[in-house]
């Protein structure tokens, strides 16, 4: 049905530009090489409960080289993941027991708020210790090489633009349900079983629930690329906690240096934020950029953007331009993003992704 759906998304099996870009993700969406949650399951790591987080994070940071240089071997077929046996201890298992530890002083996310949400406490998003999702579904509307896409909304976000599309989600109006991880790991598998090519972790946003995500995979038994669809706003911990786990990067570039994201989302710095987490999902994975174009922010943003993409991530870098703005929730209060996109800023956007020398953008 999704190939009648989305031919794209058929066509992206043999499109160059995103094969070049997505390599790996194509290889292990089609089963021929894990996913990086699988080979992090097998990779021994040595630590215990009476260990301090400095300690803690310094082991992982050693792990984390020893994981690209595994990775390198399992993919370049020096080594067999099958044969590989399951440790007592993984560094999945380590990156688990870090998110555990920022979770009783919460800093996820770059606001670094500190609630202890071990105990109850809650933040700027409103998360607490228990994964809530809103829906899971066979996601036909994503990237053509995300399609089908499994996707798991959960509850909250990080950040609160006025014109959100998912304000019932991330603002919490509607309410979600529990899950527990071993129950979320058998919704992940069967969507793998059911066809869809990654499990979609978004929402609302992931950022708050890394922690019940890391315990989620260590129970999900298939192979599946996991895809991260964030609003770019966590902070280096999390960047950390990511690699190693995320196989796809699929972060939104929303807001150029100005003021603009403050102003719209309530998202100091997010500039800086979103920029280092790009660099850093560049370094420990594969990326997929959104752009939304926003009336009258060409300038402010859309260009600026765009620039950075191509003198940081390179003019090759996956980037989706996205067109379909218009006003939701409270994006009255904001005088000029009352209106859809006009025909003359589409035009222009697409002039600005020329002129910076993207080559590989779609819309």
């Amino acid at each position: 049905m999704w190939r009648i759906l989305r031919p794209d998304a058929a066509a992206a099996l043999k499109d160059k530009k995103a094969r070049t870009s997505l390599a790996r993700y194509f290889d292990t969406m089609q089963d021929e090489k894990p996913a990086k949650f699988m080979i992090a399951k097998k990779l021994p790591a040595r630590f215990s409960e009476k260990d301090s987080i400095e300690q803690l994070w310094q082991k992982h940071e050693n792990l984390t080289d020893h994981f690209h240089e595994a990775e390198n071997k399992i993919d370049t077929g020096e080594e067999s993941l099958k044969q590989m046996p399951f440790p007592d201890k993984s560094y999945l298992d380590l990156k688990a027991e870090i998110a555990e530890r920022i979770l009783q002083k919460c800093h996820f996310c770059a606001r670094r708020c500190g609630a202890n949400r071990a105990k109850g406490k809650m933040g700027y998003c409103k998360c607490g210790s228990e994964m809530e999702v809103s829906s899971i579904f066979e996601h036909m509307g994503e990237e053509p090489e995300l399609v089908p896409s499994g996707t798991i909304f959960t509850m909250g976000c990080t950040m609160c633009c006025r014109h959100c599309q998912n304000w019932t989600i991330s603002q919490w109006i509607e309410k979600g349900e529990v899950y527990k991880p071993e129950e979320l790991a058998r919704e992940v598998e069967n969507l793998r079983r059911n066809g869809c090519r990654n499990a979609n972790l978004v929402g609302g946003e992931p950022t708050p629930w890394l922690p019940q995500w890391l315990e989620t995979f260590k129970h999900v038994n298939v192979n599946v690329p996991v895809v991260w669809n964030s609003n770019s706003y966590y902070s280096p911990e999390t960047a950390q906690l990511l690699a190693g786990f995320a196989d796809v990067y699929l972060l939104d570039f929303k807001y150029g240096p100005a003021d603009c994201a403050e102003r719209i989302s309530d998202a100091p710095e997010y500039w800086s934020a979103c920029t280092r987490s790009h660099l850093l999902a560049k370094k420990y994975g594969e990326l997929i950029i959104r752009v939304l174009v926003l009336p009258n922010h060409l300038e402010c943003c859309t260009r600026p953007i765009m620039k950075w993409i191509a003198e940081n991530l390179g003019a090759e870098t996956r980037v989706n331009i996205m067109f379909q703005y218009s006003p939701q929730w409270r994006a009255c209060e904001i005088p000029e993003l009352h209106r859809r996109l006009g025909n003359e800023e589409m035009a222009m956007a697409l002039q600005l992704a020329k002129e910076t020398g993207l080559t590989n953008f779609i819309t």
